[in-house]
């Protein structure tokens, strides 16, 4: 087994496509090329370079990891390979030697999927369950509520006031226009939109990115934030019927979200919008003194 880290341009075009490939109805939540699409907003380079991380055998990709930050990775596999043993051990031999240097210094985690093998040898080798995130899942065959506000598309002339709301939503979020661009520039953005939801005077107050896999396939919804002084309206369920709305345009099955547990308020909206809560799933944590990253 080879880990490969900083695909070129082709590479990176061939890890979406094969993401694409195993989403499908069914599937335990897993990273997404929506997720990979997200982390694009920090430029190209910085995601093939820094962020991707893949496992092949004998060429044949087996299991593809984004480093989100310096202390996480969130992976998934081959839907034939998730109990596979050989790639399981590669996984974890990668994430736990500090040799290896997947990580920087302290608490590091490991997102994979719910029921595939390297959870249990993570849990093995001494990795601590986290905390508990809800999956959230809207059929898109169903009849939907329209929202009842105005809803744009945005374009780049409209980055700004995409990236305003979302700063005023997410305490800390540096997200600007020019990050806007990047992430629009990126491959998984052909299948993916961007939603900004007006109240009656005009004033941008909650948005949305929707990113789908591909026709017949779920689609995700990342991120969707209200702006902190227009919370209590029911903006936040309208610009999420929204976003179903344009995935289900996009040829999506399904519309899929997932947010920590404690995050009542998010929970209940998207409860509010249509979706199904599904089981709590949780992530694999060590404390660890891992040298950091060159």
């Amino acid at each position: 087994m080879t880990i490969v880290s900083g695909p070129d341009a082709g590479s990176r075009s061939r890890i979406v496509e094969v993401l694409r490939e195993w989403q499908h109805e069914g599937a335990p939540m897993q990273l997404h090329p929506g997720d990979v699409g997200w982390f694009s907003r920090w430029g190209a380079e910085a995601t093939a370079a820094a962020a991707v991380r893949t496992w092949l055998r004998k060429g044949q990709i087996l299991a593809i990891g984004l480093l989100d930050g310096p202390t996480l990775l969130r992976m998934t596999a081959a839907p034939d390979a998730l109990h596979d043993e050989e790639l399981a051990r590669a996984v974890v031999a990668d994430v736990s030697d500090p040799k290896r240097e997947m990580f920087a210094a302290g608490k590091v985690s490991v997102e994979a999927p719910a029921g595939a093998l390297v959870n249990d040898l993570l849990s093995d080798a001494g990795w601590r369950q986290g905390e508990p995130w809800t999956p959230l899942r809207c059929d898109l065959m169903e009849s939907l509520p329209g929202p009842d506000m105005r809803i744009e598309v945005i374009g780049p002339q409209q980055a700004e006031a995409r990236a305003a709301v979302h700063r005023a939503s997410f305490s800390g979020s540096t997200f600007t226009a020019e990050r806007w661009h990047a992430m629009a520039a990126g491959l998984p953005y052909v299948d993916a939109r961007c939603l900004v939801a007006y109240d009656v005077e005009g004033n941008p107050v909650a948005a949305v990115t929707v990113w789908s896999a591909g026709p017949g396939k779920p689609g995700l919804l990342e991120p969707m934030g209200v702006h902190r002084e227009h919370r209590g309206y029911g903006y936040g369920t309208a610009i999420t019927r929204a976003a179903a709305a344009a995935l289900r345009d996009l040829g999506s099955s399904s519309a899929i979200v997932c947010t920590p547990s404690s995050n009542v308020g998010a929970v209940a909206t998207y409860k509010s919008a249509g979706f199904r809560q599904l089981p709590e799933i949780r992530d694999r944590c060590l404390d660890s003194s891992v040298a950091a990253l060159p």
